[in-house]
Parts: C-alpha cells; sequence; structure tokens
C-alpha cells in the first residue's frame, strides 16, 4: 500500500488567533482532500486533528492526488507519502510503513509534497528532486528523500525538519520505536511546559527509548541542539559535570568549577539536554541540574532513572509497562512480533496456539520491553509454547549473547542493577515482600516485617515505590503495594536460600488467617461489605497462605483460611475457597480438629456449584458437630441456615421450610435468615398467601439487623412471594432489590434478582428489558 499523511503548518496559531475563520477554511480543506484521494481511487481512512491519512493500491495515484489537492489547497499543507506494507485491522492501518509516512510529512513545510524512496522507486513521469538522506525522528537509521516538483505547486523550501538540521548526539537505534505513541505525543507537551521530566520506572521498562523518541519529536523546538548524556558508565558521582561538559564540548576555564563551566555555556542556548540511567549518581546528577536550571532560562532536560531527581519543579512521569489490554493488537504484543522477525523472518500468529502463548509471555513478563525483548530473541531456536511453558525460571531463560550494557544484556542485569543499589533495609523488606501475591497493605507489610513500628516499614516502602521496585495504588481509600511479578520472582529468589523462608511464609500463612476470622467478625453488620471487599481484593493472598499451610500440615490455619474465606466470599460470588474445605475436610476429621463444625459448613456452601446432595450432608455434620462443647462452631443458626439453603438447591422444599422456621424463632442473624428463607421457599411452593404475609416483616427485620446483605436477600424473597398474585409489584420490588445490590456491592443477589425478574419480564413485560435482565444475571 501507498499512504498519504497531511498535516496544516502552524494550525495551533491560526486557531488561536481567528477560530471561525479557521474553521471554515479546516472545512474547505477537508472536502478538497476528500475529492482529490477519492478521484484518485484512494480511501480516507482517517482523520487526524488537522490532517488526513489516505490509502492507495497505486504508488503513482497517490502522488496524483496529493498533486491535484495542493494546487487548490489554500492552507500550508505539509504531505508525506511512503510506500510499503500494513495491515488493516477494521477502520484502520497499523504497521512501520504508516510511522515512516507520518515522520516524512512531519520533516516538510507547507505546500511541500515529500515522497520516501520506497515510493519513488515505483513511479514514471513524475519530477522528483532527490533531497538526499535524512535522519527522521523514528531515529532508526535514514532515509532518502524526494520533493515532488509540478507546475503550480511551491519551491525554494528551506531545510526539512530532520534530526540533521540541529546539532546534537541522538543516536541511531538498530530497531525500530513499537507503541506508547499516546505517551509521546502526551510527554512532549509536558516537556514543553517544564524545564525539567523525570521518567522513572523499573529497570527495562524503555525509560531511555522513550526519552529519546520524546526528544527527536522536539528537535525542531531547540535549535541549540537535542543532547544525550548516558550515565551508566559512570561509577563515580564526581565525574557527572565532567561527563556532561565532555558531551557538549565544554572545557572548564582556569580557576572555575566545571559546572560553572558549563552552566556559562549553557546560557542562553536553547537546548534539550537527556540524562540517562541517573539512578546511581543521584545527589550528583540532582546538583548539576539544579545548578543549571537556575542559572540558564532556555535549557530544558530530560532525566531517566529509577526515582526522581527530588529537586524543585521537578516533573515526574512514571514510564508503565507497555499496554497489554489490546490482546494481539496491543503495544507488547506488537513488539514481540516485531523483535521476533528479526530473528526470524517468517514468524506471525496466523496459528491460534502460537498467538495465545505470546499474549500469556507478555502478560507474564509484566509489558516489560526489555523481558519482551529478549523472549522474543529466542524465536531463533524455541517456540512461544515452549517460551511460555519455562517462565517459571524466566532469569535463566531470558539470558544470552545479547552485546550492549551489561545491565540490559539479561532480565536478572536489569533487576539486579535496581537491587544493588538498595540499602539492606530495602533489600530485607523487599525481600520478605515477595511472598505475598497480588498485593499487600501498610499493616501486611508491617507483620511480615517482623517489626512493631509502622512507620520505620512505611519509610521503606515510600523510598521502594520511588525506586520504582514496589508499585501503590488507591483502592477502597486506602493505600496497596505490589511488585510486577518480575520483580517479585528476583526478591523471593534472595529469600529463598536465607534462613528466614519459612519463618516468612508461615508468617503470612498465619497472618491471613488471623485476618480472615478477624473479617468475619465484621462481616454480620453494617461493616459487611468491608469483609466481602477484603476477601475480593485478598483473595490471592488467601490461596497462598492456604497452601502454604496445608503443605506444612499446619490444619488449623488452613481452616481457618477456607472457613471463614468461604463464607465472606460466596456473597461476592467467590467460589474458590468452597474447594480448599473440601479438600482439607478428611485430614482435619481424622486429626479431630476443633474448627470442623465451621469447615463443615463452608464445605457446604458447594450446593450452590454443584450436586447439593454433598452440600446437605457436610452441614447436617456441621449441625450435629455444634453441639458438642469439644468443637468450635459458627454462631448459633449458620450450619442449619446452609442446611436449609442445600435442601432448596436439592429440591426438598418442605424440609427446607421446616429448617428455615425454627431458625426464624431465634434471634439476631438466625432469625432474620429464617425469616428471609421462610418468605423464599413459601413462594417456590406456590404458598403466594402464606409467602406475601410475612414478606414485609421480613423486610422490617432485615432493615433492623443493618447488615446490607440480609436486605438484599429479604428483597429477593419479596419479590419471589408477589410473583404470582401481582407480578407488577414483583418487578418493582426485584427493580428496588437490583439497585439495591447494586448500590452495596452484593453481586450474588444482583445475580439473583436480574434472573427472576428476567423471567417475570419475558412472561408479563418488556422482551428487550428481559434480555437485558438475563443477560446481566449471566
Amino acid at each position: 500500500m501507498t499512504f498519504l499523511f497531511t498535516d496544516i503548518e502552524g494550525s495551533t496559531r491560526r486557531w488561536e488567533s481567528d477560530p471561525e475563520e479557521m474553521r471554515a477554511a479546516l472545512a474547505a480543506h477537508d472536502e478538497l482532500l476528500r475529492l482529490a484521494v477519492q478521484a484518485h481511487g484512494g480511501w480516507l481512512f482517517k482523520h487526524t486533528g488537522d490532517g488526513v491519512c489516505a490509502a492507495f493500491s497505486s504508488a503513482r495515484a497517490a502522488i496524483d492526488a496529493a498533486v491535484q489537492a495542493q494546487r487548490k489547497l489554500e492552507l500550508p499543507v505539509r504531505m508525506g507519502v511512503a510506500t510499503g506494507e500494513a495491515e488493516l485491522r477494521g477502520e484502520d492501518y497499523f504497521g512501520p510503513t504508516l510511522n515512516r509516512a507520518a515522520r516524512i510529512m512531519g520533516a516538510g513545510h507547507g505546500g511541500q509534497i515529500l515522497v520516501a524512496a520506497s515510493t519513488a522507486s515505483l513511479v514514471a513521469g513524475v519530477d522528483l528532486v532527490d533531497l538526499g538522506e535524512h535522519r527522521l525522528r523514528d531515529l532508526s537509521g535514514s532515509t532518502r528523500l524526494f520533493q515532488v516538483a509540478a507546475v503550480g505547486l511551491g519551491s525554494g523550501f528551506g531545510p526539512l525538519r530532520t534530526l540533521d538540521a540541529v546539532p546534537g548526539n541522538l543516536p541511531v537505534q538498530s530497531t525500530s520505536f513499537v507503541g506508547r505513541e499516546v505517551e509521546v505525543k502526551d510527554l512532549v507537551e509536558v516537556v514543553r511546559a517544564h524545564r525539567l521530566v523525570t521518567l522513572t520506572g523499573v529497570g527495562g521498562v524503555g525509560k531511555t527509548r522513550l526519552a529519546m523518541q520524546v526528544a527527536a519529536e522536539l528537535v525542531g523546538e531547540f535549535p541549540d541542539g537535542v543532547w544525550l548524556v548516558e550515565f551508566a558508565p559512570v561509577g563515580d558521582p564526581a565525574a557527572v559535570p565532567n561527563v556532561t561538559a565532555t558531551v557538549m564540548g565544554v572545557t572548564a576555564h582556569t580557576g572555575t568549577g566545571v559546572t560553572d563551566s558549563l552552566t556559562r555555556a549553557l546560557s542562553g542556548r536553547r537546548l534539550l539536554l537527556v540524562l540517562d540511567n541517573c539512578e546511581h549518581v543521584l545527589d550528583a546528577v540532582a546538583d548539576l541540574v539544579e545548578a543549571i536550571l537556575a542559572r540558564t532560562a532556555t535549557v530544558n532536560v530530560i532525566a531517566t532513572s529509577r526515582e526522581g531527581l527530588r529537586v524543585r519543579a521537578e516533573h515526574l512521569w512514571a514510564v508503565p509497562s507497555l499496554d497489554l489490554g489490546g490482546g494481539r493488537a496491543s503495544a507488547a504484543v506488537e513488539l514481540f512480533v516485531e523483535r521476533a522477525r528479526a530473528v526470524v523472518a517468517g514468524f506471525t500468529l496466523d496459528e491460534e496456539p502460537e498467538a495465545v502463548a505470546v499474549e500469556e509471555i507478555c502478560r507474564r513478563l509484566d509489558g516489560i520491553a526489555l523481558a519482551i525483548e529478549l523472549a522474543a530473541a529466542r524465536m531463533v531456536s524455541m517456540s512461544p509454547q515452549d517460551v511460555r511453558d519455562r517462565l517459571g525460571d524466566r532469569f535463566r531463560l531470558l539470558s544470552g549473547s545479547r552485546r550492549g550494557l551489561e545491565r540490559h544484556q539479561t532480565l536478572r542485569h536489569a533487576v539486579g542493577w535496581s537491587y544493588d543499589l538498595l540499602d539492606d533495609a530495602e533489600r530485607e523488606l523487599l525481600n520478605r515482600c515477595s511472598v505475598f501475591a497480588d498485593g499487600f497493605d501498610l499493616a501486611a507489610a508491617t507483620h511480615i516485617s517482623n517489626s512493631i513500628d509502622e512507620y520505620m516499614v512505611l519509610d521503606v516502602l515510600d523510598s521502594l515505590v520511588r525506586k520504582s521496585l514496589v508499585t501503590a495504588v488507591r483502592v477502597g481509600g486506602h493505600a496497596r503495594y505490589g511488585m510486577l511479578e518480575t520483580i517479585r520472582q528476583f526478591a523471593e529468589e534472595q529469600l529463598a536460600p536465607t534462613s528466614s523462608i519459612d519463618e516468612v511464609r508461615d508468617c503470612h500463612a498465619v497472618y491471613y488467617a488471623a485476618q480472615a476470622v478477624a473479617h468475619w467478625e465484621i462481616w454480620d453488620g453494617p461493616q459487611q461489605r468491608v469483609a466481602q471487599h477484603w476477601v475480593d481484593v485478598e483473595l490471592a493472598n488467601l490461596r497462598a497462605g492456604f497452601r502454604r499451610a496445608t503443605d506444612r500440615g499446619d490444619l488449623a490455619t488452613a481452616a481457618s483460611i477456607a472457613a471463614h474465606s468461604t463464607l465472606i466470599g460466596w456473597a461476592q460470588q467467590r467460589f474458590e475457597p468452597v474447594g480448599w474445605a473440601e479438600e482439607i475436610l478428611p485430614a482435619a476429621t481424622d486429626v479431630d480438629l476443633s474448627q470442623l463444625p465451621r469447615l463443615y459448613t463452608a464445605a457446604s456452601v458447594c450446593c450452590l456449584t454443584g450436586p447439593p446432595e454433598p452440600g446437605v450432608s457436610y452441614a447436617q455434620t456441621a449441625v450435629s458437630l455444634a453441639a458438642d462443647p469439644r468443637y468450635d462452631a459458627f454462631p448459633v443458626g449458620w450450619s442449619s441456615l446452609w442446611e436449609a439453603l442445600a435442601q432448596v438447591c436439592a429440591g426438598r422444599l418442605e424440609q427446607a421450610l421446616e429448617i428455615f422456621a425454627g431458625l426464624a424463632e431465634r434471634s439476631g442473624a438466625a432469625h432474620v435468615a429464617g425469616r428471609c428463607g421462610q418468605t423464599q421457599t413459601l413462594a417456590l411452593l406456590g404458598r403466594s398467601a402464606e409467602a406475601t404475609a410475612i414478606a414485609e416483616e421480613t423486610l422490617a427485620a432485615a432493615q433492623r439487623h443493618a447488615n446490607p446483605f440480609w436486605v438484599g436477600y429479604a428483597l429477593y424473597a419479596n419479590g419471589l412471594a408477589y410473583c404470582g398474585p401481582d407480578p407488577a409489584r414483583a418487578l418493582d420490588i426485584f427493580y428496588q432489590g437490583l439497585a439495591y445490590s447494586r448500590e452495596h456491592g452484593l453481586p450474588f443477589w444482583e445475580a439473583h434478582i436480574a434472573r427472576q425478574a428476567g423471567r417475570l419480564e419475558a412472561v408479563h413485560g418488556d422482551l428487550d428489558r428481559s434480555l437485558t435482565m438475563l443477560d446481566s444475571a449471566l
């Protein structure tokens, strides 16, 4: 395909000076380009602000369309044309050819048509002026450019806006820049607005490449150049000013320090400094940058570092991992494929198993660019499935003969570079926190560190977050910490050979067992949602704690996690812990564990996920054990409630009704649960008059008890009660229940109420709404 990219030169200034005139001119511009593209068999597939992108099957047609439009356009429009392969996804094209066309366009001036050599070689009868080799802003080598000359077109344009046109030392890159187009665009604006921007992030995430790409985009705005200063090889902080001065060609004057000489030389010059890999000489770089910013007015700085420089006026920009959300179309997968093709020319994702494996590789490597590139390099001798299956030992797998800086030769080097810069307290906490699965909070980190000083742990965590080795996000109004899996595995490797490993893992399991009990105790009350949210967030840690306790034969700890996680989590549709309870029941029974009634009650929840009979049996055993003072049972009523629910699932409604009636004679949660169950079961038995007679009192009892879960149950039961005698009222109640369940985070009742509302709408109401409800239930 041949692509034509256009853009209006100076459009921002025109919009600011006369927006109405610009709006009218832009409309005429768009129509002229549309007609020109259409007249030559092209497809205008995208508008980009004040420009367009068009695709042609003929290189000559693209040039002819550009000439026709350029002759009639009143606005100064620059155009770029390039030919090559591209991938059509929906209504858009993707691939390096489009990037190249955009770069060629950006190098030109208003009224100018620039053509790549790939296009020039395919056309005849077109007057092309050879402009020679130029380095475009994609940094990957040079491109031969031509200018279209024709009657009615301008000539005598200024120098092209390429990397050759200004001083500087940005290196040629051997590989293309993939993904991060949005980040580049945003960062360009940030650098324009702030004199110091520091890109932070974990080693290998792509800070350096992103910084250089942003610098390349800004070349035209810094007439005195863009200069890269690389600090990775610098071992002595005192050498930082000297290294910078050498790059800039500055020699210290006699009797004047290097920093003073450098700042004097930079004063009045409009340039951009890219200071790369500052973390190991952080204070020295910070001192130098402070001096430059204080003594110059027109020098901008982009720094890359694992952590910020902590200089006044610094703007921090955390570089994220490559996007994984688009599956096969994500930036992470695109990078893998492109780098794999560098070693295996015919590499594709045409086969489903390979595509799935590559997506999983990128996800498990946390979207870290270096790790993905190292994995892609393995395609020379392995398949994607082979690599995926060996990521458990990623630090041995992702190594090899890659040349370059030692810290980028292997994944272990990249992570080890950051790890070696930590102090003892930071290493100790990072290692211990590697036992967490899917994040942790401050209380958990304090417990695992064996510290009683939460503020001391907070200070260390703060430092690890600044160094990009620990992440921090806000969840439910509180900070939650985590590690990329690559960092976690590295820290776990450091912990494994020490004598602390077993103690830390046991401590983790015991902590989550205690927390499961504590959160169960607040579940049956106004804070019920807090407990449910906790299980939702901590499920991975609960799983890890359960597995550790089971493997160590610590049945008491395993039972505490399994039983209480189940009873909290089922309301969140979290049924995995039910399987944990069933798994350890035989061993717990053999040792006559005191928690057996709780464990059997939890196991009975299996009636919701499979055949109900085992649930009935488990619940009946729990009820019988609860009467024995030797055992620690759930509060009165819970085992009986689950026996009744299991009987409902088994279709034995009369037996269930009898149990619910017994519960309703009790007080507290047992009374509320019994009333809800009575109302529900009477309705299911077709005894609507009896169900509606107690429905209002059921809802009132649930509301008095103040646990949202029981209110949701009462609304569900009330809706069932009125399904027969008054379907319209039943629907009103169901929609109240649906709104209430969504407001209070009750997915179990949301699903069940939506199902019943969908059934009722299908018979008595709106079929479209019925489909919506049933879809919601699914």
